[in-house]
């Protein structure tokens, strides 16, 4: 019997193309054209002015390798990987509001031991975030140490944990215990999952996949609301178990990331791998060697003096703004204390409803930025949202897709140390600044910046719609199109 075409075997026994003979196709496919016939780009961080900031021309042609891939989306095996993946942002979600329907209850514990004080509920709020902070910051490590698929399994020890030494909790050290440890588990994965995602997604369908993330983290968010109605705290601690479990299950016979493995010379594997993902039917020639290509291209370990050079600092500068941005609108504070803010309003609705219905918003919000993103693109969705259907999913998204290969994994790690670091001094301040000033302050600091993001977004963020990663990274290198079309 002959070798199926576009099998793992058939594509292992193909000699290699060598970088030389892609620059030459290169040479072929985009000849240099005079100046007044290049196409007009705009360049992030330049603040350059013009009717529409469009980083890659719509008008490109793709090539018959694109095609396939896009023809991937009626596969399932990459779908089945981002679910299993994705279920690390359930339990993100669901641990991170934790406190607002248990911040309640325990002001008003019988429990002398558990009651909680306004000084003391302020620090179980906020230190999740700490915990978060420290979670990105083993992810620099642990992203390229471990891989993504492995750092997200691992980030299941001290999420396992975290619950059970809340669900157990006998004091108030052990409930700061606990979400230390949740948070801890919440910023790892909150760094490996996006790229993880991202990585062994189709261009096609990659803005739909990478905005499951955030849909899952919200979804999760909605649960522990629905949940908070009908189970006690310590309940909603064991609840929070399961997906965590459900995660480790499903993750260990998923395969890793096709680009991590070439980074490690781990080629067989790789071609197994992105084979796998995309189905046992599809030629996945054009896209390996696209990817092969680019990691030789990065092999070494990048370099501080390399962190000064446009191509890596300009993308790496975009997404920790970005990342700060999104939270000085302030959501981790809104979320965390939800139904405490909700208390303290003249609401018809009991506040575990009106926080229910929050999450049950955010949740449509999410589903239709994961239905529109690959077709309306990324930036008009920044432009005219709300938290949820905007600034939530695609800046995960984002911070994924325009990293470069070799900085994606310690800069996804700074990434959320920044985020949660932020986020850690407007949770611990919020409170104390709702007392002395009243709610509208924190309101109107979080509505200004709002605005602030609307001109960032228009001066400072590509749109990447429809390209993969290595076309992505090729602009920021020569501030032109790539190439690989």
């Amino acid at each position: 019997m002959g070798v199926a075409e576009g099998s793992p075997d058939a594509l292992a026994a193909q000699p290699q193309r060598s970088s030389s003979r892609l620059q030459l196709r290169a040479a072929c496919l985009h000849p240099e054209a005079p100046p007044e016939q290049m196409p007009a780009m705009q360049e992030p961080l330049l603040g350059v002015d013009g009717p529409d900031y469009d980083t890659f021309s719509e008008r490109s042609s793709r090539s018959t390798g694109e095609r396939t891939l896009l023809g991937a989306v009626q596969k399932k095996k990459v779908f089945l990987a981002t679910f299993a993946a994705v279920l690390g942002n359930f339990s993100f979600g669901y641990a991170l509001v934790y406190t607002s329907p248990v911040i309640p209850a325990l002001e008003h514990s019988s429990d002398t031991d558990l009651r909680l004080n306004e000084f003391q509920a302020s620090w179980f709020g906020s230190v999740f975030t700490l915990g978060a902070a420290a979670g990105g910051l083993s992810a620099m490590v642990l992203n390229d140490l471990l891989g993504r698929k492995l750092s997200i399994m691992f980030s299941a020890l001290p999420s396992v944990a975290g619950y059970a030494f809340m669900a157990g909790a006998q004091n108030l050290w052990m409930l700061l215990l606990g979400r230390t440890l949740t948070g801890f588990a919440g910023g790892l994965t909150a760094a490996c999952i996006p790229v993880y995602v991202s990585e062994i997604a189709p261009p096609g369908v990659r803005g739909a996949l990478g905005a499951t993330p955030q849909l899952m983290a919200v979804f999760g968010s909605l649960s522990l609301y629905a949940l908070g109605l009908l189970l006690s705290w310590r309940w909603l601690a064991v609840a929070g178990e399961g997906p965590v479990l459900i995660m480790i299950l499903l993750l260990s016979f998923m395969p890793n990331s096709p680009r991590f493995l070439l980074s490690r010379g781990r080629d067989e594997e790789a071609l197994k791998a992105l084979g796998w993902l995309r189905g046992a039917g599809t030629d996945v020639r054009w896209e390996f060697e696209q990817i092969q290509d680019n990691v030789q291209r990065q092999s070494s370990r990048i370099s501080w003096a390399e962190i000064r050079d446009p191509h890596m600092y300009r993308p790496i500068t975009i997404a920790l703004l970005m990342r700060f941005l999104q939270q000085l609108t302030g959501i981790t504070p809104i979320l965390v204390y939800l139904q405490s803010i909700f208390e303290s309003t003249a609401v018809l609705l009991r506040p575990q409803n009106d926080a229910a219905i929050v999450g049950a918003v955010r949740l449509v919000s999410v589903l239709i930025a994961a239905l529109t993103m690959d077709r309306a693109g990324r930036k008009i969705l920044l432009f005219v949202s709300g938290y949820a259907m905007g600034w939530g999913p695609i800046t995960w998204l984002l911070m994924s897709e325009i990293l470069p290969l070799r900085a994606r994994g310690v800069a996804s790690g700074l990434c959320v140390l920044v985020s949660w670091l932020t986020a850690f001094v407007l949770t611990e301040t919020f409170p104390l600044v709702v007392k002395y000033l009243g709610l509208q302050v924190p309101f109107f600091f979080f509505a200004t910046i709002c605005l602030v993001n609307l001109v960032f977004t228009g001066c400072c963020v590509p749109e990447t719609k429809g390209r993969s990663l290595e076309q992505i990274e090729s602009y920021f290198r020569t501030g032109r199109r790539s190439f690989l079309h």
